[in-house]
């Protein structure tokens, strides 16, 4: 396996271009990607939309298939894709993961969770979306999912100046097409993301006022 230019990264993680159509995703903490592998061959197996994946040689290392694309964010940005469209493709995405059983809990009503889903992880393909970054993933409420999505939507909104425009009017598209967020999901999430060891002191600041957000924009 030949390991070439950096092509990508991220918080925890670098994408490295290999030399057979294929990448390999770093995390620079050396953590272990077993699970994240079984989750994605799982839903893969099911015809979620995930991009075919491989263990690599270190417990650091996942080897993806390499995908052609704008991510969300990309096209939200050069208008190849509008807000509307953009969260109601997020809705979508979401209902069709949530569909999908519980690969170990025996609970009826959990489903896989990514947990970390927003525009930058979904990659627009020339076969259709295809959702990456499952290093988050769990099992657990629904609800719980979308209400971490919205959170992470009105978080950047409030902290990322360059697109907090684009990311008020895909919030707002998100909550339109979505049954609705529990306050206990919301409350929860934002647990999780005060937690977050990757968060910034003033993301994490703003959280009281991004579930704000949310419960305004739910209301108008």
């Amino acid at each position: 396996m030949q390991i070439g230019e950096l092509v990508g990264a991220g918080r925890t993680a670098d994408v490295f271009a290999l030399d057979d159509g294929r990448v390999l995703r770093r995390y620079r903490g050396g953590d272990d990607v077993t699970g994240e592998v079984a989750v994605m061959a799982y839903l893969a197996e099911r015809g979620f939309p995930v991009p075919a994946v491989w263990p690599g040689t270190a417990a650091g290392d996942l080897v993806m298939q390499r995908l052609s694309g704008m991510t969300m964010v990309e096209a939200l940005v050069n208008g190849v894709i509008t807000a509307e469209r953009a969260g109601e493709m997020l809705t979508e995405l979401l209902r069709r993961l949530h569909a999908i059983p519980a690969r170990l809990s025996t609970d009826p009503g959990h489903r896989i969770l990514h947990l970390d889903f927003h525009p930058e992880n979904v990659v627009l393909t020339p076969q259709g979306p295809m959702v990456i970054d499952w290093a988050t993933a769990a099992e657990g409420p629904p609800g719980l999912d979308s209400a971490m999505a919205a959170l992470i939507l009105a978080q950047a909104a409030l902290t990322v100046p360059t697109v907090s425009v684009v990311a008020r009017a895909v919030l707002s598209s998100l909550l339109r097409h979505l049954d609705g967020i529990e306050e206990e999901h919301l409350e929860e999430a934002k647990g999780r993301r005060a937690t977050n060891p990757t968060l910034s002191p003033d993301e994490v600041g703003k959280l009281d006022e991004a579930v704000s957000l949310i419960t305004e924009t739910v209301g108008s």
